[in-house]
């Protein structure tokens, strides 16, 4: 048998890359600081320079500053050129979390039927296909290391009608399928691939979803735990997932909503 991994600083001496951190109501946000938490070094993504501002701001306590650099998964240059600074500045990477997805607010309302092309492509492109250019990106980091994670952020909403969601479901589902084939690819090079299926958290983004409020109290009255998750909750399983806690675990889509996804409601 392997060594086992320790029970204190899971991930520590592991460097990690975070993408998708806004505000900090955020699931990235909530998962960033649970990797320092576990000694983790961190590097941070933003779009827009106004969102460095406020990361820089919101970091300035933590053990040691992370790497702030820019990326747009929209453009394929951008993509490359993050890989090409980690290298510069790491060498490798072990654990990388794509918490990122957009639609169009008109898409989330209304019916999935009158999605545009337009609509489609942007929530797909963003939050599917996003993934895979990064892994691209990444593979030579990991191989660095030899090996690692990639994680990825979904919902119910890829399995179920979930009323308001539309395209957006449409788009995790591909980003499931996306995880279960990039695990296959990534396997000979000991990265594993997984998604953390999170329920409804009081995220900025989720507050765009008409009716969040009530799907809220919804899973609290009918989730076998009979609660809300925290963004501690999602935090603690990316550790979990990121660690060597589960370095033979790949291809899979990890719920952390109190158990609602097992209901019949």
């Amino acid at each position: 048998m392997g060594e086992e991994p320790t029970s204190r600083g899971l991930l520590a001496g592991r460097r990690a890359l975070v993408m998708g951190v806004a505000n900090k109501r955020s699931l990235a946000w909530g998962i960033a600081q649970a990797l320092v938490r576990e000694g983790a070094e961190l590097a941070l993504t933003y779009r827009r320079e106004r969102v460095r501002d406020h990361v820089a701001q919101w970091v300035a306590e933590w053990p040691s500053p992370p790497l702030l650099l820019p990326c747009d998964v929209m453009q394929d240059d951008s993509v490359a050129r993050l890989g090409e600074s980690l290298a510069r500045a790491w060498g490798g990477v072990d654990a990388v979390v794509h918490s990122i997805a957009h639609a169009q607010p008109g898409d989330l309302a209304g019916r999935f039927l009158d999605t545009s092309r337009q609509g489609w492509q942007i929530a797909t492109e963003t939050s599917a296909y996003s993934l895979a250019l990064v892994a691209r990106a990444c593979l030579p980091l990991w191989q660095a290391r030899g090996g690692g994670s990639l994680l990825a952020m979904s919902y119910l909403g890829a399995e179920r009608v979930v009323p308001n969601y539309n395209v957006m479901g449409v788009a995790k589902a591909a980003l499931e399928s996306s995880v279960r084939y990039l695990a296959s690819d990534l396997g000979e090079s000991q990265v594993r691939v997984n998604a953390i299926s999170a329920g409804p958290v009081k995220t900025l983004a989720a507050s765009g979803v008409s009716g969040f409020s009530s799907l809220l109290s919804q899973i609290a009255e009918r989730a076998p735990l009979r609660s809300n998750i925290t963004l501690d909750d999602v935090g603690n399983a990316a550790v979990f997932l990121s660690s060597d806690w589960a370095r033979h675990i790949t291809g899979q889509v990890l719920f952390v909503d109190a158990g609602y996804h097992v209901t019949g409601v």
